[in-house]
């Protein structure tokens, strides 16, 4: 029986990834009940038990298999040489014979320097591995019209991830390990970019002699090294660009509204490393945008270092709403001892609105003054005096002065603790009845917040009824948000996380216009929960949209300026299935790179059938590890293992991926990186892209990220002597 009369014949199931369900289909190339194909005292198996490597179950990926799937060559009692006998074990433990017949090569395997019982063992090997290679070819026939609605520039791509995923519904621990005792490398190998290819380069290399199977894997090795790195290059190039001469990996930096406020932040960043520049669609409006690209270009072009644009869409993601500002009013405070003395004094820069300070200057406030002529006047030792908003005398004494650019900034010292708010006066009284005045504008309000401790409850309502008094918990803390699904669909007893996970707490109750939360894990003196800060509910079946109507008015704009965008919270097949119609209707199906953001648990168990949807594009494909949201959703001891997987899946399928969140966080924050950010930004080199997010100290994050991922390995040479 060859194999089309033999998939012809098999019995009619549901395979791997069904139609009807979003779901590809695999062959299980004989039936869904349990097969053990014996022989000799030796069986390797393939069983549907999901590895302990891999987190995802074939459960949740829809993945409907044989539960147990064994090979072995049948011999004796008048059946064929070529035959295999297939045991067929149902619920009910009672079993039937069936025999198959694979097209298995004629070839005679020649093992001159092996004895009788090794031939044996290897005959039997060859005939598994033919086997398996029979069933990546079913998979594969069996999804021929999925495979054809994809764009050539991705069918090899697809075809290797549905080979990959059937391979991985089985279990070839066993068979892993015996091909290792021989010297070879595990079948489910992704550093082999072509599963198929790989399988047959085993099957060869133990079908010739052994010296001829070591020139073969010799040669071979370097010819699939050097295709390797091209294959992989052409991708990552057409989404993120070309790689800037003696780096491997790009660099992403996530910027906002400071890049619009300082003339040398992005060039300092890009000369520090970053490749990539990312603005998130969820903040700031479409002129801070503009502001930032044509920055971007210029700084990008006049040092001759390409840099692209990406804009993440905003998605459907909750979040706490806006909170009311607080006042405009700044602490300027010097550092004191122990004992409450002042050890050194606050230092202040002080210059006209947009003049930001040299990047060696890190000053404790920043004061803004409305006069030029104000600053013109100043002098070197003049005491700037002013009334605070307590109405309380200060004074300020000019230390030091700065050219930047076309303007000109000072350095004060402040010995006693000020606020200064918009409006305050300040007055300089000089020799010979010089007289300065001047007004202190543009004081950022202060950040509002509510600060939540355990045992609080916190009220949440819909947006636009935060003004209504709360009748139904006097006391509490309020918050809003501006999502109706929240309020649509939780229900009391879920649990709901704030700001990626910061705050917990579980739902006491809910209704069309407020929901509950008894807040059960805070920091010990309280956590703050602010604007536009995230909130997850992992247990509830929120049905979102894929894109949101501000993700498609946005997407206009983002086609015409960025190079890249960046689809939040993918769920499903019916979002990319959205977003592919939204591409359509502008003619954006081919230049603009698409990066996936895998964010939730749903998104991460549908990985497989969101890259085959997304592949029936032209255009450049990418994903993002976005692990802050992705932690959250999934319980944050499964997110080791869920990266390693994304990693994986998206290897084999040729799909650049982009590691992002929390990367050298306390470097960027706090100037000092802890140790295991160092390690887990090293872990970066397996990606085609890091992201780092924005702080006080990005430039340095950048530089150091660069150093660490473009780092040769060396390793120290040791001393013949040492080793006797």
């Amino acid at each position: 029986m060859d194999m089309t009369s033999y998939m012809s014949s098999a019995p009619s199931v549901t395979n791997l990834w069904t139609t009807p369900n979003n779901v590809i289909q695999l062959a299980d190339m004989v039936s869904t009940e349990s097969y053990h194909l014996l022989s000799g005292k030796k069986t390797l198996i393939f069983s549907l038990r999901p590895t302990k490597s891999f987190p995802l179950s074939l459960t949740q990926m829809k993945i409907r298999v044989p539960r147990t799937l064994a090979f072995a060559s049948a011999k004796g009692k008048g059946k064929a040489e070529s035959g295999v006998e297939a045991a067929i074990v149902g619920d009910n433990n009672t079993s039937t014979e069936r025999n198959w017949s694979f097209d298995f090569p004629e070839s005679k395997a020649e093992f001159c320097l092996v004895d009788s019982e090794a031939c044996q063992n290897l005959s039997s090997l060859l005939e598994k591995l033919n086997a398996l290679r029979s069933h990546l070819l079913a998979a594969e026939k069996w999804n021929a019209s999925r495979l054809q609605s994809c764009d050539s520039k991705y069918l090899q791509c697809a075809t290797n991830l549905i080979h990959y995923m059937a391979l991985r519904s089985l279990d070839t621990e066993q068979l892993n390990s015996y091909l290792a005792s021989l010297g070879l490398s595990s079948l489910d190998n992704n550093n082999n970019l072509s599963v198929l290819s790989n399988l047959d380069a085993t099957i060869n290399l133990l079908m010739k002699s052994p010296m001829e199977s070591w020139k073969q894997q010799k040669g071979n090795k370097i010819i699939e090294k050097n295709d390797k790195g091209r294959v992989l290059s052409s991708y990552k190039e057409s989404l993120l660009g070309k790689l800037r001469e003696g780096k491997r990996t790009h660099i992403m930096v996530t910027v906002g509204k400071e890049a619009t406020e300082s003339e040398t932040f992005i060039t300092d960043i890009l000369k520090a490393g970053a490749s990539v520049i990312r603005i998130n669609c969820a903040h700031g409006d479409p002129t801070i945008w503009g502001e930032i690209i044509k920055r971007v270009r210029r700084t990008s072009q006049m040092l001759e270092m390409p840099c692209r644009v990406l804009m993440d869409l905003a998605g459907p993601k909750l979040r706490t709403g806006t909170l009311k500002p607080g006042p405009c009013v700044m602490k300027v405070s010097p550092k004191k001892d122990a004992y409450g003395n002042v050890a050194s004094p606050a230092i202040v820069w002080l210059s006209v609105t947009g003049t930001e300070p040299p990047p060696h200057l890190s000053p404790d406030a920043t004061i803004f003054v409305q006069d030029q002529e104000f600053l013109a006047g100043l002098q070197i030792g003049d005491s700037v005096r002013l009334y605070d908003a307590r109405g309380k005398k200060k004074k300020l004494r000019i230390s030091k002065e700065f050219d930047v650019f076309s303007s000109t900034g000072f350095v004060a010292e402040c010995f006693d603790t000020a606020y200064v708010e918009s409006g305050t006066e300040l007055c300089v009284k000089g020799n010979k009845g010089r007289r300065l005045l001047g007004e202190v504008v543009d004081v950022p309000p202060k950040e509002s917040f509510v600060r939540l401790r355990v045992g609080d409850l916190l009220v949440i309502t819909r947006e636009g009824s935060f003004d209504e008094p709360s009748v139904t918990v006097p006391g509490a803390h309020r918050l809003t948000c501006p999502s109706g699904y929240l309020f649509d669909s939780v229900k009391p007893g879920e649990t709901i996380g704030f700001d990626d996970g910061k705050i917990w707490g579980t739902i006491k109750g809910a209704s069309p216009a407020e929901v509950i939360v008894s807040i059960t894990h805070a920091g010990p003196k309280g956590t703050k929960l602010g604007s536009e800060k995230s909130i997850n509910i992992p247990q509830s079946d929120i049905r979102f949209k894929g894109l949101t109507s501000k993700d498609i008015k946005d997407l206009q704009y983002v086609a015409s300026h960025a190079d890249m965008v960046g689809i939040s919270f993918i769920r499903d097949v019916q979002d990319i299935t959205v977003l592919r119609q939204e591409l359509k209707k502008r003619k954006l199906n081919d230049q603009l790179g698409v990066v996936l953001k895998i964010e939730t648990e749903c998104g991460f168990e549908n990985l497989p059938l969101i890259l085959l949807e997304a592949m029936k594009c032209l255009n450049p494909l990418g994903v993002m590890i976005a692990r802050g949201d992705l932690a959250v959703e999934c319980g944050w001891e499964r997110l080791a293992n869920i990266q390693e997987e994304i990693l994986a899946i998206c290897k084999v399928a040729r799909v650049p991926v982009i590691l992002a969140t929390q990367v050298l966080e306390s470097l960027v924050k706090s100037g000092v990186p802890s140790r295991a950010e160092i390690t887990d930004a090293a872990n970066g080199r397996r990606a085609s892209c890091v992201m780092l997010n924005k702080g006080k100290h990005i430039t340095e994050a950048v530089s150091m990220l660069d150093t660490i991922l473009h780092t040769k390995l060396t390793y120290k040479k040791l001393d013949s002597g040492n080793l006797h």
